[in-house]
């Protein structure tokens, strides 16, 4: 048996735990952030997207000034080292596919260059079309014409090799009847050229330039190039099936992905688990709340704080005094209903309450001297709670982490008690699920691996046209990124706050009729049970309530489950929601 894996984790705070409740089942024990389903398909993303892998490696390992982004129910070290070991073994087949067509060009007598310009036109082909959700009108049309006149060149070649292949070619002096190719009798006779010259002049005429054993090696080096189009694929579905696999994932001691031997990444590795799970929150200050997903109905309610006249009493309050009035109530959601018994699955019960400070990253000499210590922590929290700062925050963070910890909602509270002034400000961020492509990743293997011989020769044959395209781009990228990894000056210069979040990035902008039914639940439950300890403190210490409450009434009405709409919701500034269509992205297996 292997050793449990525990992450090295920083020193956290003791902050206050729940209670609990006499006769309540016990909480359900939670999933490790390493170990959770969002980060296995994240981890199975970067294997089936060169541009996310791309991004997850620029974040967290080109970028070494940067620091990472809160990790919220997920592992951005274990996603990054799937990362970087996918891109190495993308590179190591694109330079395998590469020397192929290196070999295979001479040994055919240089008939495989023929091959080779379409290729390339079919690796363009999705650069010209973009990589936007609706492409331009001008780009759809050159995309389409680039890529079916790739198509059919790369047919004509296919067949005309085959034709040489099978004796249909001639020595170049000969001048016999026979045919060159299968359109030589057209210049044979002094008719118009044929088809095949309309897309290449004199593509018909190297059939008495090539001799049969030249096609045979050029038919060769592409069935070679097509072994390896197959071999990758295989790769990938055994790591779907044996490291990925969601019960051996669990198993991160023998994650191959995290043993590469890799000094820098291993020091990486180590600096984002500080730094992901950290309640001391180092932000960009164009971004403060990345990592938490789009902001959801954020609100700030403002009353004076007057004196009860029916109270003999007024007690001095505070914003530590509110917080703790908060606290026990939402602990409370963890309970379930008592004749509910103990088989009860809500996600409520694993409801994580903490405290986080936000510190902005203008003025740490280094990435190293973040201060993420235990006695740092307690010093800012301390200072922060009451002084309302602007660049220094503090929150108390709510968090429900539901579908397999795919739909995460969490709730930003902060309280101000200024100049009798009560400014309660609640800003709660929904992170919405995980991209359908990487959820199928598994459905997309299986498939694979159980196909059928044919399945998987066509498979790898329609690859094979677009193959020499797509190892040079995939090369390029990797000297690209040596080059700025060599020269962009990251190890030594001042640190930033993030600049993305690798789970946003892995994140679909539409959720299900089901997921916003439970993000409008928990934001209910969550931000009721606030104002409700909100309103008992201000009662408590002496003051009047009845503005308060009307205030709560209205942000309701504003913020209502009227959102629900078409089956599906949408987050974010930018984000759209329509149709039933768009609800491939939800699991319907999650809780």
């Amino acid at each position: 048996m292997s050793t449990a894996y525990v992450p090295q984790q920083p020193q956290q705070p003791q902050q206050p735990q729940p209670s609990g409740s006499a006769g309540a089942p016990p909480a359900l024990p939670p999933t490790p952030p390493y170990a959770s389903e969002a980060t296995r398909l994240l981890c199975a993303g970067t294997y089936l997207d060169s541009g996310y892998r791309d991004r997850v490696i620029e974040e967290l390992q080109l970028n070494e000034q940067r620091i990472a982004a809160p990790s919220l129910g997920f592992d951005a070290a274990r996603v990054l080292a799937h990362a970087l070991r996918a891109r190495r073994q993308e590179l190591l087949w694109a330079a395998a596919i590469l020397g192929l067509w290196a070999v295979g060009l001479p040994l055919s007598g240089w008939l495989l260059a023929f091959f080779l310009l379409p290729s390339i036109a079919l690796a363009v082909a999705p650069w010209i079309d973009g990589f936007t959700v609706v492409p331009p009108l001008y780009r759809l049309i050159a995309a389409f014409l680039v890529r079916w006149w790739g198509r059919v060149f790369f047919t004509i070649a296919l067949v005309l090799t085959l034709v040489i292949a099978f004796g249909g070619g001639s020595d170049a002096g000969s001048s016999s009847g026979s045919y060159n190719s299968y359109d030589s009798y057209d210049s044979y006779s002094g008719s118009s050229p044929g088809w095949g010259d309309l897309l290449v002049p004199g593509l018909s005429d190297i059939g008495g330039l090539a001799k049969p054993w030249h096609a045979w090696l050029a038919l060769a080096a592409l069935a070679g190039i097509a072994l390896c189009e197959h071999a990758q694929r295989t790769r990938f579905t055994r790591v779907l099936a044996a490291e990925l696999s969601p019960q051996r994932f669990p198993d991160a001691a023998n994650d191959p992905a995290e043993k590469a031997e890799n000094p820098r990444f291993q020091r990486l590795k180590q600096r984002i688990r500080v730094e992901q799970d950290a309640p001391l929150i180092i932000y960009n200050e164009a971004d403060p709340f990345c990592g938490a997903g789009a902001a959801y109905s954020t609100w700030v309610l403002a009353v004076e704080l007057r004196r009860d006249e029916l109270k003999k009493e007024q007690q001095p309050i505070g914003n530590r005094a509110i917080l703790e009035r908060i606290r026990p109530l939402l602990e409370q959601l963890r309970i379930p209903a008592e004749y509910a018994g103990h088989g009860v699955r809500d996600r409520l019960r694993q409801l994580e309450i903490d405290e986080c400070v936000f510190l902005p990253a203008e003025g740490l000499p280094s990435r190293d001297q973040a201060p993420y210590t235990a006695q740092a922590f307690e010093e800012h929290r301390a200072r922060a709670v009451e002084e309302g700062g602007e660049k220094r925050r503090h929150f108390l963070r709510i968090r429900v982490g539901g579908w397999e910890e795919e739909l995460v909602v969490t709730v930003f509270v902060r309280l101000h008690t200024q100049g009798r002034m009560l400014v309660l400000e609640v800003a709660p961020h929904v992170l919405t699920p995980i991209r359908a492509d990487f959820k199928d990743a598994d459905r997309t293997a299986h498939r694979f691996r159980n196909n059928n011989w044919l399945g998987k020769s066509a498979a790898a044959a329609v690859r094979v046209p677009g193959s020499v395209g797509r190892s040079l781009a995939q090369l390029a990228r990797g000297v690209v990124y040596v080059w700025r990894l060599l020269t962009g000056g990251h190890a030594g210069a001042l640190p930033e706050g993030p600049a993305l979040s690798v789970r946003e990035l892995g994140a679909v902008e539409v959720g299900s009729h089901f997921q916003e039914m439970d993000v409008v639940r928990y934001l209910r439950s969550i931000q009721d049970r606030v104002a409700h300890g909100v309103r008992a403190a201000l009662a408590e210490a002496g003051y009047e309530t009845g503005e308060f409450v009307q205030k709560i009434v209205n942000v309701s009405n504003d913020v209502s489950i009227g959102r629900v709409e078409n089956s599906t919701f949408a987050v974010g500034s930018h984000a759209t929601a329509s149709g039933a269509a768009q609800q491939k992205g939800a699991d319907s297996n999650g809780q």
